[in-house]
């Protein structure tokens, strides 16, 4: 992630967050008909080259993990994308600021910084079957690097400590050894939260804003069933 812990960055990211809170993804659980999405991909990207295999082994997780159980699909997916991208900074990759892939983006680049890696677990989670109150996208503020930070957090139940899927190390530890994130705020489809002394407290509804549309707009280009609803 490009950015620097500062206030003004820090609200961007907010508008961001509420953003793709206020997304909800029809189809996650539809099957996903890989070979449009690859043809797609192909007429809006050129050819794909070693990115094909890529997008061919995420089709083979989504169509073969299915009956494991959460835990082993928290650890199977977060494995798999932190072995399949490189971290590079938007910048370099996409000669932008702030730019947020797809999952197929990200996989035919083989790259995309921290943002991307938390969406791409996220919904591939999603369309794994695991539960969307389940799940956060939790900005963090990462405190060896200084520097702001995405990952996605998961919640066996409402009260529970989260896990911390992180593109920085593949192991994943409950919150409550991740002494060196400090968590800003949190969100899903259904709202956003933030933290405090009793626990993580929903401060609010999501609401629907541009940039995130264009991300999903991206998504229907490439063939993937994509509805939004408020």
């Amino acid at each position: 992630m490009a950015v620097r812990f500062a206030i003004p960055r820090t609200l961007r990211w907010l508008g961001c967050a509420l953003l793709l809170a206020g997304i909800m993804l029809g189809g996650l659980h539809a099957d996903w008909d890989f070979s449009l999405i690859s043809r797609r991909a192909q007429a809006l990207y050129g050819p794909l080259g070693p990115g094909q295999q890529r997008i061919d082994d995420w089709q083979h997780l989504l169509t073969t993990q299915k009956q494991i159980s959460e835990l082993e699909q928290l650890e199977v997916v977060n494995q798999f994308f932190n072995k399949q991208l490189r971290y590079e900074e938007d910048i370099d990759l996409w000669h932008e600021v702030d730019y947020w892939e797809t999952p197929i983006e990200a996989l035919w680049k083989g790259a995309g910084d921290c943002e991307d890696y938390a969406i791409a677990k996220y919904f591939s989670l999603r369309h794994l079957g695991v539960s969307s109150d389940k799940l956060r996208i939790t900005y963090v503020k990462a405190l060896s690097l200084n520097r702001a930070h995405m990952v996605l957090t998961y919640y066996s139940n409402p009260e529970a400590m989260p896990l911390v899927l992180d593109s920085l190390i593949d192991t994943i530890k409950p919150a409550s050894q991740r002494a060196d994130l400090l968590p800003v705020y949190s969100f899903n489809a259904e709202g956003l939260w933030l933290p405090g002394a009793k626990g993580n407290k929903k401060v609010g509804d999501t609401k629907r804003l541009s940039r995130w549309q264009d991300v999903l707009k991206k998504m229907q280009a490439e063939g993937f069933p994509v509805e939004t609803t408020n």
